[in-house]
């Protein structure tokens, strides 16, 4: 993944040149090591571990083969420490650059697998439920952050390199899973050659929404926790209201911000988007996460 790695410069900011913005159209993704520093990445775990409203809020999503994972979402950024992050220059601004124009806070959501029972998840594109969502166009883009240590033994990602140009794929029932059609993704690994994106805590994979991507089971004793932000374009505002926000200005802050923020959590704001709410909505979103 060396044509695609990056890091922050001396001042923590990521500088998205000419060479990044070609290389994650090229690839459908950009790898920037050390995305959260020391610092940051601490207070990331902070805000998480033992969260109550994270637990209570979690949903379990099994994947058909007596394993399964955990994930809770939420709305809106908010002002603690996940919303610093999501709202920060070097993760929101670098999206704005990627995706060349406005984006807003599309959800974010912590997906936990724990250790030996976490569950696999189906080769998949985000905008292959985010269109059902009439998002009309594929002008969104994932930050998948490392909480923990990812790699192959923990269910790390996997990802078909240039895929996001073979446009959107049907999604189906795969097993008791919701994933793109395997005949097709079978033919599009044979010319977008499959990469397992091991990555270290802090590290982020920026990524385009018809990238696709699969993550193995988890055999191993660690658990493999990442937070995941999802971006719009303000340009693609669904069509219809949905369960996920329609265009909501975000605000961005400095960089600075994550490691002054003093608030490691606070629910209000954010809208954790509960199943029921899911349910309730009249465009469900397949049930299918990273």
């Amino acid at each position: 993944m060396s044509q695609t790695e990056y890091r922050p410069n001396q001042n923590n900011e990521v500088e998205v040149n000419e060479d990044m913005k070609k290389a994650f159209d090229k690839h459908g993704y950009i790898m920037v090591r050390n995305l959260l520093n020391s610092q940051e990445l601490e207070k990331l775990k902070m805000s998480l571990d033992e969260n109550e409203t994270i637990n209570e809020n979690s949903e379990k999503v099994d994947d058909g083969e007596e394993r399964f994972a955990r994930l809770t979402i939420w709305s809106h950024p908010g002002d603690d420490v996940t919303g610093m992050i999501s709202r920060s220059e070097k993760v929101a601004g670098t999206c704005e650059q990627l995706l060349e124009g406005e984006v807003y806070h599309y959800h974010s959501k912590l997906m936990m697998k724990v250790a030996k029972v976490g569950g696999r998840h189906a080769w998949h594109q985000d905008y292959g439920y985010w269109y059902r969502n009439t998002a009309l166009f594929p002008d969104m883009m994932t930050v998948f952050i490392a909480v923990d240590r990812c790699h192959q033994g923990n269910g790390c990602l996997e990802i078909l390199d240039g895929s996001h140009k073979c446009g959107r794929i049907e999604h189906n029932f795969v097993g008791q899973l919701v994933g793109a059609d395997m005949d097709r993704v079978n033919m599009i690994e044979k010319r977008c050659p499959k990469k397992f994106v091991e990555m270290n805590p802090g590290d982020g994979l920026f990524f385009h929404c018809n990238l696709l991507h699969y993550s193995g089971p988890n055999l191993s004793e660690e658990r493999r926790w990442a937070f995941l932000i999802a971006y719009n374009k303000a340009s693609n505002d669904p069509v219809e209201e949905h369960h996920h926000p329609n265009y909501t200005p975000l605000h961005k802050v400095p960089n600075s911000a994550i490691s002054n923020c003093e608030v490691l959590w606070d629910t209000k704001g954010k809208s954790i988007l509960t199943k029921e709410r899911r349910q309730q909505s009249k465009l469900a979103e397949i049930n299918v996460k990273n």
